[in-house]
């Protein structure tokens, strides 16, 4: 049995080039579940009462990070972030709020059934506790009132 290898097979070894094409398929991937993280994180609400809002035609308001949300339910009662305040104790919970420096913006959210009053309380506590930047969440309305 004879072998017959060509002499130029012999004395040379192959090399491989190098790829020039990048594999894009993990990159796409790992975007993709990025992409589907972002989307549910982004329609979560911020706070967890659940308070049937008034109607406008108001502006939104750009969200900060150091803006608190106080939220007042349909039986009255109120929440600081997602902390159930007891009846009479709004100051002393307003007092315990880390200002750090110029006081934070506060986010008010109110029922829609609610009367007047009990929103203006509220409003009043916080004016007077010196909290002076103030917004009120509505849901967006199409129809002018």
């Amino acid at each position: 049995m004879t072998m017959n290898l060509s002499s130029s097979r012999r004395g040379k070894r192959t090399r491989r080039s190098a790829m020039a094409e990048i594999n894009v398929t993990p990159l796409v991937d790992v975007m993709l579940v990025l992409l589907i993280i972002f989307m549910v994180t982004v329609t979560l609400p911020a706070v967890g009462v659940p308070v049937e809002l008034p109607e406008s035609r108001a502006v939104p308001v750009e969200e900060t990070p150091d803006q608190i949300t106080i939220s007042i339910d349909r039986a009255g009662v109120i929440y600081i972030e997602d902390a159930a305040v007891p009846a009479g104790g709004l100051p002393a919970a307003l007092e315990v709020l880390d200002r750090g420096g110029e006081p934070p913006l506060i986010v008010l959210r109110g029922d829609r059934s609610l009367d007047y009053g009990r929103v203006m309380a509220v409003m009043g506590e916080l004016g007077r506790a010196g909290f002076t930047s103030i917004s009120l969440v509505t849901d967006g309305s199409v129809s002018a009132p």
